[in-house]
């Protein structure tokens, strides 16, 4: 299966609604490991910031790995896909700046799993936060500066 077939099938059958909660996915270019920086991955962190102030989303939960991200997001007033593509846009422009880097920042596409009403947010959550213990950069989660839950 080709990486381009791979990629539109993830887009095929998405459905954005607003109030529903997704996990999303998005992973940067080659995997290079931009946001090992833990000041450049601030910038994704604000931008998270910035499209819940705009009312677009309501973060649940996050965390910002060195090559990608994920993303516990009630949906607001916003399409899915318009939301995640702003949120990639600025955050390439942003972190690619100081960097002093152009060119591609992020793989295409994105992957998202629209939560059931039966899951525990509390767990999804609790397993996006520990993404970093699992990939054996930190011991405690309480050692890693990116990431954040509403329920602490």
């Amino acid at each position: 299966m080709s990486k381009i077939y791979h990629a539109g099938r993830l887009r095929t059958g998405r459905y954005s609604q607003s109030g529903q909660i997704y996990l999303i996915t998005a992973v940067t270019h080659q995997r290079q490991c931009f946001f090992g920086n833990w000041q450049m991955g601030r910038l994704l962190v604000q931008q998270f910031r910035d499209a819940q102030a705009q009312g677009l989303a309501n973060s649940l939960a996050w965390v910002v790995m060195p090559d990608h991200f994920h993303w516990l997001v009630e949906l607001g007033d916003c399409d899915l896909e318009k939301l995640v593509l702003g949120v990639k846009s600025h955050t390439a422009r942003n972190v690619n700046k100081p960097l002093g880097r152009s060119g591609r920042f992020w793989q295409r596409g994105f992957h998202d799993r629209a939560i059931r009403d039966e899951e525990n947010l509390q767990s999804v959550a609790r397993y996006i936060v520990a993404n970093p213990i699992r990939a054996g950069l930190v011991r405690r989660v309480q050692d890693y500066p990116l990431w954040d839950a509403a329920w602490v």
